[in-house]
């Protein structure tokens, strides 16, 4: 008989509808020694209940105090400034560098050379563009005849 209680106990506790009068009774039911066979595998959960009771801190935890954290967030906010304005200056100063080395020729036929050899790229890659463009023209007339509207 006690041991179809603990079976309708335990189906209330997991359900989370047990109150604490009937947690205490399970608890000492799983701590005594005739529990029923098939209830020992809940055995554990009830006796880390008293097994954490037992267990105290002793460990000293020294508080830091505020101030101190207040100055090393100030010293690690200054560093990642510092860090900013350092890469910031780093790598606009070589981008102005970059740019006034572009497009600049003292003889007007290096320069002349120069913007022939840059058309006759862009012109590679248009003609690149346009024969695909031909090939979907294609492809449209191609649809067209096969899927009749």
């Amino acid at each position: 008989m006690e041991f179809n209680k603990m079976e309708a106990l335990l189906e209330k506790y997991f359900e989370g509808e047990t109150s604490i009068a009937e947690e205490n009774e399970l608890k000492d039911y799983f701590s005594s020694s005739n529990v029923a066979p098939h209830l020992e595998q809940y055995r554990p959960l009830f006796g880390y209940f008293t097994e954490a009771k037992e267990q105290k801190l002793t460990n000293n935890v020294f508080p830091v105090s505020k101030k101190r954290k207040l100055a090393w967030l100030s010293i690690a906010a200054s560093i990642v400034v510092l860090m900013g304005v350092g890469t910031y200056t780093y790598f606009n100063t070589n981008s102005v560098k970059e740019n006034k080395e572009l497009g600049t020729y003292d003889d007007p036929e290096e320069a002349f050379e120069a913007t022939q050899k840059a058309l006759a790229m862009l012109s590679d890659n248009v003609n690149v563009g346009v024969e695909g463009v031909q090939y979907l023209q294609v492809y449209e007339v191609t649809k067209d005849k096969v899927f009749v509207e």
